[in-house]
């Protein structure tokens, strides 16, 4: 689909002109007020440093663990404001970014990776019920979309794959029609169906209401106080913000794209920046000309991938494509729109659906993901333990991270839990090098990724040295 060229000159341009340069979920007349910066000292049990979802599960955890626990939590901007508040709303059981590389990395371990993903993706609905978050929450399932002919082939190996391992369970490989009885496009020429693997919701209202959830059991909230600084202090620790200090106990960092409180541990991630659109509500007419009844989220095949879906309003979403690595790695504001990559979306969307002509775009957005050389999470801990982290996560996330809320739980008490246990919880993935090494090595992973969907899917000896290593980059 990506390599498709339009059809119908540039008219579907027209299409951006009155989109918002802000991210669909986060232009919302009821985001809740921010709540007061941190000024003066405070002391607690446990301090979590990022407002984003690792750090509102971790402190929802925490509480639900020991309700007497004094957490406070500490956001730099807003809650959700970030990639929590402007990602496609995907909540996957996935842990390890897809079956695919979980099964490529720890073969050994993916039956308890995938049943512990399963059982975290059933907590998160239950919290979702049980706080009574209003969150557009659907457990739709997902397709996965050939829109190639190698593709194809790819999925019918795969799905072969799965099955051989007992892992196929829930999952339909589905011939051209059958895809476009789902969901109606010319360029689906069959599909992957993940049935209950993942769920479809509002990413910042889910971000809203675990604040919520937090502020209710008794966490302490304060945003636009950001984390300057971490050392050690007597038999705990200490974080310098703008106006005070925050004495703690124990300390979880869910901080992710940002740059880690914990120095050695930066050179493992960095930023990319991921795009996406959304339409305007569709008709009744427009919706039944592309048959999309059952919602689910959709994906196609290709290393530089679309992800697209409904809203509860029956928008589509439709993101991804043009992943940007920035020079050096900086995490800048300038970088969250990019009208050249909105254009070559909205170009792409009327090439997947050309009988939603017409269709204009209500809003138009960007962001910084954090992602890391094996594509999942990592953990770890600093200052004798009395520090965790989890970062990583490659825009999977909404549903991972409260994972590692727990991994990182788990670690500040010292326990030995089945996470902790895990060799993807025991280890981390390779650094990137220093510039200019890095972004060269992104730049050309990127073109070589472009020239395999170009060419039938065949890798170079470029991306074959890369998987040889279990180094990457995904789109």
């Amino acid at each position: 689909m990506a390599a498709r060229a339009m059809n119908r000159g540039t008219d579907w341009i027209k299409s951006l002109a009155d989109a918002k340069p802000l991210s669909y979920w986060l232009d919302d007349p009821g985001r809740p007020e921010a709540r007061p910066a941190l000024t003066g000292d405070e002391r607690c049990d446990l301090l979590v440093v990022g407002g984003g979802y690792s750090g509102l599960w971790t402190a929802l955890l925490a509480k639900e663990r020991d309700p007497g626990r004094d957490v406070v939590l500490l956001e730099g901007q807003e809650v959700g404001w970030a990639a929590s508040g402007r990602n496609g709303g995907f909540c996957a059981a996935s842990l390890t970014h897809g079956v695919a590389n979980g099964l490529a990395r720890w073969p050994g371990e993916i039956g308890k990776l995938e049943e512990l993903g399963n059982r975290n993706l059933d907590a998160i609905e239950d919290a979702v019920a049980r706080y009574s978050i209003d969150c557009d929450f659907e457990r739709t399932g997902e397709l996965d979309v050939a829109t190639e002919p190698h593709q194809v082939t790819e999925l019918q190996e795969f799905h072969q794959e799965l099955t051989e391992a007992g892992l196929a369970g829930g999952t339909e490989l589905l011939d051209a029609d059958a895809t476009r009885e789902q969901v109606d496009s010319p360029t689906f020429l069959g599909a992957l169906y993940d049935r209950r693997g993942v769920a479809m919701l509002h990413p910042a209202k889910l971000a809203w209401g675990l604040k919520q959830a937090c502020l209710d059991l008794g966490v302490r909230i304060h945003e636009h106080t950001p984390a300057l600084e971490l050392s050690s202090s007597g038999a705990g620790t200490a974080v310098r913000t703008p106006y005070g200090r925050v004495f703690a106990q124990h300390v979880a960092l869910g901080t992710n794209v940002f740059p880690s409180l914990v120095k050695r541990v930066r050179s493992y991630t960095v930023p990319v920046y991921d795009y996406a659109l959304m339409t305007e509500p569709l008709t009744d007419e427009q919706l039944a000309s592309i048959g999309w009844k059952n919602r689910q989220g959709l994906g196609d095949s290709a290393n530089q991938f679309h992800y697209f879906r409904l809203s509860a309003d029956n928008r589509i979403l439709w993101g991804g494509y043009d992943a940007i690595y920035p020079y050096g790695g900086r995490v800048r504001a300038e970088y969250d729109h990019r009208p050249e990559t909105y254009a070559k979306l909205a170009g792409q969307f009327f090439t997947c659906f050309p009988q939603l002509e017409g269709v204009r775009f209500s809003h138009a957005w960007g962001g910084a993901i954090d992602t890391c050389s094996r594509f999942s999470a990592f953990f770890g801990t600093a200052h004798k333990g009395r520090v965790a982290y989890a970062a990583g996560y490659t825009g999977l996330g909404v549903g991972a991270t409260r994972f590692g809320a727990d991994v990182m739980l788990d670690l500040l008490s010292g326990e030995r839990t089945e996470r902790t246990e895990l060799e993807m919880v025991r280890t981390k993935p390779l650094p990137f090098p220093p510039e200019p090494f890095a972004y060269t090595g992104i730049a050309l992973t990127k073109w070589s990724l472009a020239r395999a969907d170009d060419n039938g899917g065949r890798r170079n000896l470029w991306l074959k040295a890369m998987d040889k290593a279990g180094l990457g980059f995904d789109s």
